[in-house]
């Protein structure tokens, strides 16, 4: 990812996911990443994302309503994700929703 998400006015919603990892299986957790994120943009609701890495990662994505967020965490293929990073990807991480009220910047 390497460029900054194109958001609608807000209000909007962001999940915010910050990561450790662990040295289990590099390639495929970023074949999974990838994956993980063009099933998202496919969701009802789904906005964008932004994700940096460097020892700390840091993937925010944006949503139109709780509901989407809320059904993205449903989706199967998503979850099998979630299992494999809490089984073996991931030392610590920590997920935040919040909702954007205001945004601003230069396109």
């Amino acid at each position: 990812m390497s460029e900054i998400a194109r958001t609608p006015k807000p209000p909007y919603y962001a999940v915010i996911f910050t990561s450790l990892r662990t040295d289990a299986d590099h390639a495929a957790y970023s074949d999974m990443a990838v994956k993980m994120e063009e099933l998202a943009a496919k969701q009802p609701g789904y906005l964008g994302v932004e994700s940096a890495r460097e020892g700390l990662g840091i993937t925010v994505s944006y949503w139109e309503s709780l509901e989407a967020i809320a059904a993205w965490k449903r989706n199967a293929e998503h979850q099998v994700a979630q299992k494999k990073g809490r089984e073996g990807w991931y030392a610590s991480f920590k997920t935040r929703i919040c909702k954007v009220e205001r945004d601003y910047g230069q396109p």
